[in-house]
Formats: structure tokens, sequence, C-alpha cells
């Protein structure tokens, strides 16, 4: 049986942290009197911390300084990191933990490719740090998603080729830099903002064991 490469994001994928994000996002734009809402949320997706608060000060017209801003985003980030304390296993999005279970058993290569500075204290907090052989996070690379830097370093560091590689993804970005690093991507989901996905599943339930040893070949 060969060794591959399966890496996987973070948000969306094996835990929901977008919630706490939008949260401390939201508590900030409610100090500036601003409604910041689950639409006005979608804006935000993989976007930068900048230019997200940038996103929300238009809404609400309002005008502020270098300094103001630099404060807010520290502030953001505090909010942020304080709703990540409780987290615990049961953060694990439904299907993950089989899956990740089933590739442990089989000897496959496991790594994380994440744009998240605060990956390693997620997985430690909800319990799935041992099954990634390697983490590639926010803190390890200069470019962001769709350049495939952060696959390719995965798969560089777990000594596998990109061509035996396989990315579990639920943005856009992230699935085109599986696709520019000629990885097999598996976009969890929706199919219709997912299409340029090899495999579409709505999330981890959806995904046979069957399918999981097809990818290891």
């Amino acid at each position: 049986m060969s060794k591959k490469a399966f890496i996987f994001d973070l948000d969306g994928v094996i835990v929901d942290t977008a919630k706490y994000h939008f949260l401390a996002w939201q508590k900030i734009a409610k100090s500036l009197n601003i409604n910041f809402t689950h639409e006005d949320n979608e804006l935000l997706k993989g976007v930068s911390r900048v230019r997200s608060l940038d996103i929300i000060l238009g809404l609400g017209n309002v005008q502020a300084t270098q300094e103001q801003k630099d404060q807010w985003l520290i502030q953001k980030n505090e909010d942020y990191l304080s709703y990540l304390v409780d987290m615990d296993e049961s953060e694990v999005l439904p299907g993950v933990l089989k899956v990740l279970k089933l590739l442990k058993d089989k000897n496959q290569g496991i790594a994380l490719g994440s744009a998240s500075k605060n990956a390693r204290p997620i997985l430690e907090k909800t319990g799935v740090l041992s099954y990634f052989d390697v983490i590639v996070d926010g803190n390890d690379v200069s470019n962001a998603k769709p350049d495939p830097e952060v696959f390719l370093k995965a798969a560089q560091l777990l000594k596998i080729d990109p061509k035996n590689s396989i990315v579990f993804e639920d943005s856009v970005a992230g699935i085109q830099a599986a696709n520019i690093a000629e990885m097999v991507s598996v976009g969890i989901g929706e199919e219709t903002i997912l299409h340029e996905a090899d495999h579409i599943f709505k999330d981890f339930t959806q995904i046979e064991t069957s399918f999981i040893e097809e990818l290891i070949g």
C-alpha cells in the first residue's frame, strides 16, 4: 500500500471556529454602533483581519485613524482567543474523527495546512493534535491561498510528492490552491460554490470508508 499525504484545512473542515470570529467582529461593530449581521459576515470569508476591519468600518461609514484600527485589531484577536479557551472535543465537526482514525490505521501521512495562526492550540483543545504528523499554519507561510505554498510545504515535510497528495478544503481559494499544486482536491461544503474541486461532499459524514481507501489506492 502506497503512502500518501492527506492535508486538511482547519476552519470549516476540522472545526468550525468561524462563529467565534463572527462574535468577536460583532462585538467591535456593536461598540461602534454598526449593525453587523451573519449576511455581512459572508463578506469576510477568506479575508485578512486588516481588510475585514476595513469592510466593517465601511458598513457603518466610520472613519478611523491607524492607531484606532490597530487597537481594534488587537481587541478582536483577544476576544476571539478568549472564545477558544472553552473549546473541547465536541467542537470537532461530525465525521472528521472517523476519517482521521482510518488514515492513522492505514499509516498515511496526515498534515494540517491552514492560514490560522492559532492552529496548534485549537487542535490541542479539541483533542486531535496527535493525529497530525505535520502542521503548517499561518506562522509558517508568507503567501495566502490560492497560492499553494501551505500545501506544498506540508507535502514536502511529509516527504511525499504533491501528485500523491489529497487536500480537504471548504473555501474556493483553498480548492484552487490544491488544484494549482496538482493535488487531488476534496471540497467540503456546497457544490455550487466548490465546483472546481475533484470531489465534493456536504460534510465528512457523507464520506464513505471505501472513498478514502480508493484515494489511498
